[in-house]
């Protein structure tokens, strides 16, 4: 006969492997590992929005003077702050009433939950991993606002934290971006990526700020690696670690993220919505000082409580659920390199 205690069986199953879920999300993310190793995830208790406090302008009261003219004591308006909705999403592990009766006993229900969790939480690690890289426009724009959000490829169109890129009274909201071809005159090779990806350096340097993670899709990994391997600049001291082999431009780490799939689309299965405004031969140059991941504390990829009972079905359904966005304090130290 069935378990009588199989919503205990299933919530503690879920519950004991709830860490391990978020963190081999992190882990096997190139952009999130490096957020999580500066302390850029940080939970958000609540609230109706994710505010995140941004500072837009310099201080405007800096002046020359001479002995005893007045300095200008005026308040300066510095920051502001940018307002982003909890993006939402959940994968649903179930078990029929057939099938508790087939695999009666303590541990063979135990064993059938194991393989769909472990399913479940492969799904969910697979799709936040491609949502990080969206634009936030699939399933009826309910997607994380990810990098090609962010990190625009038209950076002076769409909005962003509830700032109006198109605005140029905004323009400190928007990415620098370099086209291959319309800025630099020709498609990427290993001949000119170097020279290209020097041209949007020198953008995004400020004093001390600069990119230190560049997340390069197939296409633009493969040409830049075809431009090092006669020095063979491989790196495998930091990235290399967590499982993700790094190349090095200036002191920045060059990741081939398997989560961005060369842009080719979404897991099987899946709407192919959000990443597909991103041309192929794409570079991401990334000041993670500045980009952060903010799920909220209490739904950071855990079952939700109550135990769901189908209404009309002899099924129990468990629900795994997240809560939270990207969010992005400087726009302008970030820079997109593709091959339009």
């Amino acid at each position: 006969m069935a378990t009588p205690n199989l919503t205990e069986i299933a919530t503690t199953t879920l519950r004991n492997r709830t860490g391990k879920l978020a963190d081999n999300v992190t882990r096997n993310n190139a952009l999130l590992r490096r957020l999580s190793t500066k302390g850029k995830i940080k939970p958000v208790d609540g609230g109706r929005t994710i505010i995140q406090e941004l500072e837009w302008d310099n201080n405007l009261t800096y002046k020359r003077y001479s002995g005893y003219e007045l300095l200008n004591i005026s308040p300066s308006e510095v920051f502001s702050a940018a307002e982003f909705n909890y993006a939402q999403a959940a994968v649903a592990i179930s078990i029929s009433g057939l099938e508790q009766l087939q695999n009666s006993g303590k541990e063979a229900i135990i064993n059938l939950l194991e393989s769909r969790i472990g399913n479940g939480e492969r799904t969910f690690r697979n799709m936040l991993s491609y949502d990080l890289y969206s634009d936030g426009t699939a399933d009826g724009s309910k997607q994380i606002g990810g990098l090609s959000l962010l990190v625009a490829a038209d950076p002076t169109t769409g909005t962003v934290g509830g700032i109006d890129r198109s605005n140029a009274s905004f323009a400190f909201w928007r990415n620098i971006r370099y086209r291959c071809v319309t800025d630099g005159g020709a498609a990427m090779t290993s001949a000119n990526i170097q020279r290209y990806m020097n041209s949007l350096w020198v953008q995004l340097v400020r004093g001390p700020d600069r990119p230190d993670l560049i997340i390069a899709d197939n296409t633009a990994w493969r040409v830049y690696l075809e431009s090092l391997q006669a020095i063979q600049r491989i790196q495998t001291e930091n990235t290399g670690q967590i499982g993700f082999q790094s190349l090095k431009y200036m002191d920045a780490d060059v990741v081939l993220d398997g989560g961005f799939q060369g842009v080719s689309g979404a897991p099987s299965g899946y709407s192919t919505g959000g990443v597909a405004s991103v041309s192929s031969s794409t570079m991401f140059f990334l000041n993670t000082d500045y980009i952060h991941f903010r799920p909220h504390k209490d739904r950071n990829m855990v079952p939700l409580d109550p135990e769901r009972f189908a209404v009309n079905q002899d099924a129990m359904i468990k629900l795994l659920g997240f809560a939270g966005n990207m969010t992005l304090s400087n726009a302008f130290l970030q820079g997109v390199l593709n091959n339009t």
